[in-house]
């Protein structure tokens, strides 16, 4: 079976294993365990913040970063596709009683502009504005990579303004990988970064979060209230430690791999038209809206793995686990399908 519903479908590999069996352990809500340590500093130095904290999700170590920074009845302004809205349950409603300003943008980036519209006004009729959070790469938005430069006039308006702002940074090395620039630099726009270690680095569970010392030991807190904290995840953080050293150069081929299924889905009568491929993420809009799941029937039946991904789309997201050889009957098995 080829499975491009999801990178995070990825398998560790012989030698991630290996370090994970091999890890040293100890209990990590103690702060002892010596992997989780070695994997948060690292992390810390590797975008050059001071600290982070290891998470079992990215969905936990968004909803932990959105929890410092905004109080009750506050407002977070962020894209309407954007995974903290979108996919995390409620969240930000159910674990912070806070209000979301919710942004149309670009393929699931927001502009200098964008934001600076909505903040809310010194009045008691509205909620106060608390926190800006973006998305790289967005994944609703097929994948889509932030201009560093927007990214910078952002900061620096929230900058001015004392408004913390966030990144959902669950894809940030695919990003990094394309847009080459400095890692250190790019962090330092943000507060916090929440990067996930289980997509296309390939680790088998959790996140980061990143940010200032005193905000990490806030998180290391909230992280404890949520039901986060864990004991000998040694384990886990190795295969987390593991990805971060030796899979991120790698992530250039699963976009090659990408744009070969964009070149190929482009081409076929049953394609209306592909959003733009930036990373892993190729996003297919067909046609005929109504034979979505017809088209990802006969793909299993060829043994392909995609997922819908709203009215008449289809995706697919290419990872490690795929290779050049998966990539080649893919695109035999796309070109057999006649609707």
């Amino acid at each position: 079976m080829i499975d491009f519903r999801s990178d995070t479908v990825t398998k560790p590999s012989k030698e991630m294993l290996d370090a994970m069996f091999s890890a040293p352990v100890g209990d990590d809500v103690f702060m002892e365990d010596p992997t989780v340590n070695e994997l948060e500093q690292f992390a810390a130095d590797y975008f050059g913040m001071e600290a982070s904290i290891y998470c079992s999700s990215g969905t936990q170590t968004n909803q932990i970063a959105i929890n410092i920074h905004v109080d009750q009845g506050g407002e977070v302004i962020t894209n309407e596709d954007s995974h903290v809205y979108k996919y995390e349950g409620g969240g930000i409603a159910r674990n912070s009683g806070a209000s979301v300003r919710l942004i149309r943008g670009n393929r699931g980036r927001l502009t200098l502009e964008d934001v600076e519209q909505w903040i809310n006004p010194d009045d008691v009729h509205f909620p106060v504005t608390q926190l800006v959070s973006l998305e790289d790469t967005s994944n609703r938005g097929g994948g889509a990579i932030y201009d560093f430069e927007e990214i910078k006039r952002i900061s620096e308006f929230c900058r001015k303004s004392r408004l913390p702002i966030h990144l959902d940074g669950a894809r940030l090395m695919n990003a990094m990988i394309e847009n080459k620039i400095d890692l250190k630099e790019y962090a330092s726009q943000f507060d916090s970064i929440s990067l996930c270690l289980s997509k296309g680095l390939g680790a088998p569970v959790g996140s980061l979060l990143i940010g200032k010392k005193d905000f990490i030991k806030q998180a290391r807190r909230v992280r404890k209230v949520f039901g986060g904290g864990m004991r000998q995840a040694g384990i886990i953080a190795a295969g987390g430690l593991y990805a971060l050293k030796n899979n991120v150069e790698r992530l250039k081929e699963d976009h090659l791999h990408a744009r070969a299924l964009e070149t190929e889905l482009s081409s076929l009568n049953w394609v209306k038209e592909v959003v733009p491929v930036d990373t892993n993420i190729v996003v297919a809009i067909l046609n005929d809206t109504s034979k979505r799941d017809v088209i990802i029937n006969k793909l299993a039946e060829m043994d392909v793995k995609v997922m819908a991904f709203g009215p008449g789309m289809i995706r697919f997201v290419t990872h490690l686990d795929i290779s050049s050889t998966d990539i080649d009957e893919t695109l035999e098995c796309l070109r057999k399908i006649s609707v």
